[in-house]
């Protein structure tokens, strides 16, 4: 496992809300500020998921396959204007999987790791024991 650089963003997501980390330790030293929280926004209702869906998808699923589908546009669209150097991910197994697919190859150059777990609930002190735990 690589060391989490200062700087770094870490987003912790799954289906329905991300929250944004910013790494402000040192190359020794993991300290986590949160910097942002993106939820799912009733502005973006009607704008659909990625892809196509089954017919048998749940409303839920179609709506956090749209979140996933914003996230993925937002760490593109900040990767492209070089808002971030590093990328960690946080993400249950199925925001994951839909995520993946979605970002632009300059995002995936940017990404030093990743967790597949839900951890978009846990306090501040576990996440970063969490990524600790990796170092």
């Amino acid at each position: 496992m690589h060391k989490i650089p200062p700087g770094t963003w870490i987003v912790v997501a799954d289906g329905t809300h991300a929250r944004f980390f910013l790494n402000e330790g040192t190359q020794n030293t993991l300290r986590l500020k949160q910097s942002d929280l993106m939820t799912a926004s009733d502005e973006a209702q009607g704008q659909g998921p990625s892809g196509r869906r089954p017919p048998e998808a749940s409303q839920e699923q179609t709506d956090e396959a749209t979140f996933t589908k914003q996230l993925a546009h937002r760490l593109n669209t900040a990767a492209l204007r070089q808002a971030f150097e590093h990328l960690f991910l946080i993400a249950d197994p199925k925001t994951m999987g839909e995520i993946r697919p979605q970002l632009h190859g300059e995002t995936g150059r940017r990404l030093i790791g990743e967790l597949t777990k839900t951890f978009t609930n846990a306090p501040l002190e576990d996440i970063e024991k969490v990524l600790k735990a990796r170092l």
